[in-house]
């Protein structure tokens, strides 16, 4: 080892101070005349290996007792701070905030588009009777199908059954069922007329698979980057939203719950599951220099949107030397676990894990910043980092059997990436567990309603956690979870919480007629103030009985 090595003792408290230390100022407010190279970043000004990042033992595995150098890291730079990107002390109502994401000019989209699909549609020789939808109507339509993720019934027809067991009162309040089953029907993301001459394009480079999901798909993402920046841990992930619609963009995972259905690469805030960026995965790309999970994590991280200084935590699938090490020259660090069979991962080296090696059991490879750890649990557990040193003294407990055969809680040695990994590795799934509470899929065999539902989900639930920051930053208690979807659809619907229909000053405003009509043909007397009126003269007639006449 070198004379300027760290022992593992310095390194575990240099982890531990980094990871107290508070957020720092958004470089936009930092001074301009400030040196902005600190200690922290690296030296991107050639591709020479630093001094500092010496490779240990070459061709050996290295124990726990062996000190390792502990990495040098870039300085937390975001681009903004950290959290919500809204005024934190004005109320903002459960629907306000999920308006952010479904703002009003996403939603007139939506219903110009489903206008001109409809009226393809009847070009065609559909019967079903349509009226051109609004967007006071669309809102409608999503507050019904978040209901329908709290009030969850066989099938859509029984939402609006009379006197029957399975009745609830709701939708019928809102919309009756065949408008809703018709905006169902035609509800469409992008302009009809545009969608032929996309579809001309087939088999060339101008084509995009995601054209009829384009307009809404990224208004919904660049809404999740601009009303909330994420904290320094990130984790990169797989979701599966369910469907088994024919597309050539079907996948099928055996290791997910959902094992059929269009696979989206997920970049979640690892302490709120907050969803900062998504991309859906259509299909291999013979252009890819890397392959799929090195395009798939570069495509979610943004310098230019973020920052620099990330934490970025991934599983097997994506994690490699080569990525890695392009993340540490971007300013980012890196941690996950590895397959032994990717390229440049250390294979067959002196001093490995055995099956035979005790539970605990700890070896290290460092080579420049990055370091490859094995760890024996109750079988080989091998992650790489930019982040950490191999080992600073963490322990875990474990149930094992003594020497006697008997049952005992023990604590073993525990490397440093992976306690971080376990720490922060969840976001994806925390972010997945969010929406599987009150999503709001409905079956259809329209692949791109499917996402359209799930972007719905998406929204809902980062509108909810942005209410939580909200509500903390306030010293407020938030809501539930429950009970802020409960909101967001009776506002959307347009229903009090008592389930009733809220009456609008507009629903009795008189209409103006030309001069040329007759008033006695065109006015009608207003059911609301008639109303008003016959419930005021009915307090004050007196009531006579009139007994029965004896016969």
């Amino acid at each position: 080892m070198s004379s300027s090595g760290v022992t593992a003792e310095q390194a575990g408290k240099y982890f531990n101070e980094f990871e107290e230390e508070e957020y720092g100022a958004p470089v936009e407010e930092r001074d301009s005349d400030s040196d902005s190279e600190s200690e922290f970043d690296f030296d991107d000004s050639d591709d020479e290996v630093c001094p500092l990042f010496v490779k240990t033992r070459q061709g050996r595995w290295n124990t726990e007792k062996d000190a390792d150098t502990a990495p040098v890291l870039s300085r937390f730079q975001p681009k903004r701070t950290p959290g919500p990107q809204i005024d934190g002390l004005a109320p903002y109502s459960p629907k306000e905030l999920f308006l952010l994401f479904f703002s009003a000019d996403t939603v007139k989209t939506i219903c110009d588009n489903t206008n001109k699909y409809a009226a393809k549609n009847q070009a065609r020789g559909k019967k079903y009777k349509w009226v051109k939808i609004n967007t006071d109507e669309l809102y409608k339509f999503l507050g019904l199908l978040i209901y329908m993720s709290l009030v969850q019934l066989p099938s859509v027809q029984d939402y609006w059954k009379q006197n029957h067991f399975l009745s609830v009162l709701t939708p019928a309040k809102v919309m009756s069922r065949d408008r809703f089953r018709t905006i169902m029907w035609n509800i469409h993301l992008s302009n009809p007329e545009e969608d032929v001459k996309n579809d001309e394009k087939k088999g060339t480079p101008g084509y995009d698979k995601l054209f009829r999901l384009r307009p809404v798909f990224d208004e919904i993402l660049n809404a999740c980057q601009a009303y909330y920046h994420p904290k320094r841990e990130l984790a990169v992930d797989e979701r599966m939203v369910a469907t088994k619609a024919k597309t050539n963009m079907t996948q099928y995972m055996k290791n997910k719950p959902n094992k059929w259905g269009l696979k989206l690469f997920v970049l979640a805030e690892s302490v709120s599951g907050y969803t900062v960026s998504f991309s859906l995965y259509t299909g291999k790309n013979s252009q890819s220099e890397h392959g799929l999970s090195y395009d798939a994590v570069m495509s979610l991280i943004q310098p230019s949107y973020l920052g620099t200084g990330y934490h970025i935590y991934m599983d097997n699938f994506y994690t490699s030397p080569t990525l890695l090490m392009d993340l540490a020259r971007a300013k980012f660090g890196a941690c996950g676990t590895y397959r032994e069979s990717r390229k440049e991962c250390p294979k067959e080296r002196p001093n490995a894990l055995t099956k035979k090696s005790e539970r605990g059991s700890i070896r290290w490879i460092r080579e420049d910043p990055l370091v490859f750890v094995k760890w024996m649990d109750t079988r080989e557990v091998s992650v790489c980092s930019t982040i950490h040193p191999a080992f600073s003294g963490e322990t875990v407990q474990r149930r094992m059997k003594d020497e006697e055969k008997r049952w005992i809680v023990k604590e073993i040695p525990c490397p440093t990436p992976i306690m971080a990994y376990n720490k922060y590795m969840g976001g994806v799934d925390l972010s997945d567990q969010l929406i599987q509470y009150y999503s709001a899929q409905r079956k259809t065999y329209c692949w791109y309603k499917t996402v359209f539902m799930h972007l719905i989900d998406i929204a809902s639930t980062n509108a909810y956690i942005l209410h939580r920051h909200l509500s903390t930053t306030k010293g407020e208690q938030p809501m539930s979870h429950k009970d802020f979807i409960v909101v967001i659809a009776s506002q959307l619907c347009g229903v009090d919480m008592t389930g009733m229909p809220k009456n609008r000053a507009t629903d009795h405003t008189p209409v103006p007629i030309n001069a040329e009509q007759k008033a006695n043909k065109v006015r009608r007397k207003c059911r609301h103030c008639l109303q008003t009126l016959l419930n005021h003269k009915a307090k004050n007639v007196l009531k006579i009985i009139i007994p029965n006449k004896a016969r």
